[in-house]
């Protein structure tokens, strides 16, 4: 039985976890299971949400297919059981990556295949042009997302608070490469 207070946290994972793409029951299993201290099976999960169990049926698939539960049994029982796998550091990273996976790789495929064919006309050649500068700004963008995940979770977390200090950092450069700019355009006395 979860208290008002958990209640509203597993209520609110769920309507957020359909803004990202996800059912909303999946949300609120994953969000009971990273709120529980303990493992729970299926009929657990489903008597705790108030869902049916094939509805936890599905959603533990789902959660399992993108790598952010992990399956175990206990001693003398013949249940699965279900936890998340690893920090919420380790599983927004495993986010990140299938996404990568399954909606950034395909579209980078499908951009490659559009730019090594020969345009024919005149809309044909804008579009290889736009699909271009699109497919450069993903490629740039997977690149820079597979430095952040190479890093550690303490990397990033001192690297999300420089924050502000990055943005101020090229403001300074700006200040800075104007100030020797202005500098060699004074006359020389």
């Amino acid at each position: 039985m979860l208290t008002e207070k958990t209640e509203s946290f597993v209520l609110h994972f769920g309507e957020m976890a359909s803004q990202w793409g996800f059912n909303r029951t999946v949300g609120q299993i994953l969000a009971l299971l990273v709120i529980h201290p303990d493992p729970l099976n299926a009929d657990q999960i489903a008597s705790t949400l108030k869902v049916s169990r094939g509805n936890v049926s599905m959603g533990v698939k789902e959660l399992l297919s993108w790598r952010l539960i992990q399956l175990a049994h206990q001693p003398g029982d013949r249940k699965d059981y279900f936890s998340p796998k690893g920090s919420f550091w380790e599983m927004a990273q495993t986010v990140f990556e299938e996404r990568r996976k399954r909606e950034v790789d395909p579209t980078l495929s499908l951009l490659r295949g559009h730019l090594l064919s020969t345009s024919e006309n005149a809309l044909d050649a804008y579009a290889s042009k736009q699909a271009e500068e699109l497919h450069d700004l993903l490629e740039m963008l997977t690149n820079w997302a597979d430095q952040l995940n190479s890093l550690s979770a303490s990397q990033l977390k001192t690297l999300m608070t420089l924050g502000t200090g990055v943005g101020k950092l090229f403001e300074l450069k700006e200040k800075l490469i104007k100030l020797v700019d202005d500098n060699n355009d004074r006359p020389s006395t």
